[in-house]
């Protein structure tokens, strides 16, 4: 999970090299703590939020086959 997150937001960003996730895994949930470069912070979030909440949304997808709840937060 973590692998297809970090290769969906390289692909977005200018400065790939400053993407960073940080996994905080529960029993339920995971929860993914992206960073990344200022200046591509939205890029990642896009208008009115739109492409954060794609991400979010294939996310939750991927994690279906486990039977687990994911959580995407956006650090500055």
């Amino acid at each position: 999970m973590k692998e297809l997150l970090e290769l969906i937001v390289k692909r977005l960003v200018d400065h790939p090299d400053e993407v960073s996730v940080n996994e905080v895994a529960g029993e339920q949930t995971s929860v993914y703590e992206l960073r990344v470069h200022k200046e591509d912070l939205g890029k990642i979030i896009g208008k009115q939020g739109r492409t954060a909440k794609a991400i979010r949304t294939l996310l939750s997808a991927a994690a279906v086959k486990d039977s687990k709840r994911v959580m995407l937060e956006i650090i500055d």
